[in-house]
């Protein structure tokens, strides 16, 4: 997370312990303190789309809130709501991508960029891939490595630096640096086997 004045972080973990138990007010008092955290972390995924995209960081950003207000969460930390942020905001983009490849049958679909897997994986440049693709390859990397899929997930989706993964994930910052080089070069390749 940026960093923040610590009365500030303790604040927030302060109203997410009162919204997990129960008080629907602090929800409303959170929301003001974690919004520019959130439109950061949508810009960061809004930022990695590619060509047509129709969805806002704005939209984004209220539509993740509006689906955390409706989770029943035992909530720990401020950690542990922007890596849940992180889940919602992948979820409403894959929704959103895939919305839109139904509605122009199949035609066109999001494309997103795995930044810098090139790199792990040999290649010079890396172009856009689909976002539906990039979704069910995730799905796959989970299904063997929850804990790399997470990475990738609070990284790619969430936009957070290799320090803010490690502080959701639990983590150290050079046990991310590597799963998420690893879990890109992964990625890069099961989509590239995809394509052929």
């Amino acid at each position: 997370m940026p960093a923040s004045p610590v009365p500030q972080s303790a604040e927030i973990t302060r109203l997410l312990l009162a919204w997990g138990d129960g008080d629907p007010a602090a929800a409303e008092r959170l929301m003001p303190l974690v919004y520019d955290e959130l439109k950061r972390m949508a810009l960061a995924y809004v930022r990695q789309g590619r060509g047509d995209r129709t969805l806002q960081r704005t939209a984004l950003v209220h539509e993740a809130f509006l689906r955390l207000i409706d989770q029943r969460v035992s909530w720990q930390n401020r950690s542990q709501f922007y890596g849940l942020a992180a889940q919602m905001m992948r979820r409403i983009a894959i929704d959103d991508a895939r919305r839109r490849a139904r509605s122009k049958r199949g035609s066109e679909v999001a494309k997103v960029s795995l930044d810098l897997a090139g790199e792990v994986a040999g290649s010079e440049s890396v172009a856009p891939v689909d976002a539906i693709l990039l979704d069910r390859a995730l799905a796959e990397l989970a299904s063997f490595d929850p804990h790399a899929a997470r990475i990738v997930e609070l990284k790619f989706f969430a936009g957070l630096t290799i320090e803010e993964t490690a502080e959701v994930t639990g983590a150290s910052p050079s046990g991310v640096k590597r799963e998420w080089a690893a879990a890109r070069a992964w990625l890069y390749r099961r989509i590239a086997e995809a394509h052929v």
